[in-house]
C-alpha cells in the first residue's frame, strides 16, 4: 500500500495540473485525469513512470452526469510490479485524443470503446466498429441502449440475402411466474410423481 501512495505523490507531482485526483482503495490506486491532458500523463508514465504496458482501455456510462462517460486506461508496470488505472471523463459527443503513438496496442481497445459506448478517438487512423456488424445501430454498452437492441438479422431465403428487422418484443405477452423457490410451486412438476406418494415423518413404513 505504501508503494501505491507514493505513486499517487509521485504522479500528481509529475504534471502539473494534468492530475485532478488520485485515489487508493482495495489495493488498487486510480488517477483521474484531465481528460484534454490524458497524453501528457500516458507519456510519462510509459516514460520516466515505468509502465510500459497498456494492458486495457475501456469505457464507462453514467448516463445522470454532467459528463457522462469514464474513458479507463488500465497500465502494468513489470519494473515497479504495480498496476495503475487512468480515468478521464467526456461528455457525450465530445472526443479524446487517441494514445496510438504512446501505445500501439491501443488501436483495437479504442475502436471497442467507440464500438460499444460511441467514445471518439481523436487522430486514431482507422476509427471504425470492431464488434458490431455492418451497418449496426446505437451502442450497445450505454445504458440506454434496449436490451432487445433495435432490429434483428436474419437471412432471406426469397432475397438470398441478409436482412434487418425491427425487433418484435415477444416477451411483453409471456405470463412469468415470480413465485419464490422455496415456496414450492402449487402443481406436481414432471419427474416429482413420487414425491407426492413419499410417507410423512410419522409413518415409518412398516405395516402393523
Amino acid at each position: 500500500m505504501s508503494d501505491l501512495n507514493a505513486l499517487a505523490e509521485q504522479v500528481s507531482g509529475a504534471l502539473n495540473g494534468a492530475v485532478m485526483e488520485t485515489k487508493v482503495f482495495a489495493g488498487e490506486l486510480t488517477v483521474t485525469v484531465d481528460a484534454e491532458r490524458i497524453l501528457d500523463l500516458l507519456g510519462w508514465l510509459q516514460g520516466p513512470g515505468e509502465f510500459k504496458i497498456l494492458v486495457d482501455i475501456c469505457g464507462n456510462d453514467w448516463p445522470q452526469r454532467e459528463k457522462r462517460f469514464d474513458v479507463v486506461y488500465h497500465l502494468l508496470s513489470l519494473t515497479r510490479n504495480l498496476r495503475i488505472r487512468i480515468k478521464a471523463q467526456l461528455g457525450e459527443g465530445e472526443a479524446i485524443k487517441s494514445c496510438i503513438g504512446i501505445y500501439p496496442a491501443a488501436g483495437w481497445f479504442e475502436r471497442e470503446a467507440f464500438d460499444m459506448y460511441g467514445i471518439a478517438f481523436d487522430d486514431h487512423p482507422d476509427m471504425r466498429r470492431i464488434l458490431t456488424d455492418y451497418g449496426f445501430s446505437g451502442y450497445p454498452l450505454r445504458k440506454d441502449f434496449p436490451l432487445t437492441g433495435y432490429v434483428e438479422l436474419r437471412y432471406d431465403d426469397e432475397l438470398k440475402r441478409v436482412v434487418y428487422q425491427p425487433v418484435k418484443l415477444v416477451q411483453e405477452f409471456r405470463d412469468f411466474d415470480f413465485m419464490s423457490p422455496w415456496e414450492g410451486a402449487p402443481h406436481i412438476l414432471p419427474g416429482d410423481e413420487k414425491a407426492a406418494m413419499a410417507p410423512s415423518s410419522g409413518d415409518t413404513g412398516k405395516k402393523p
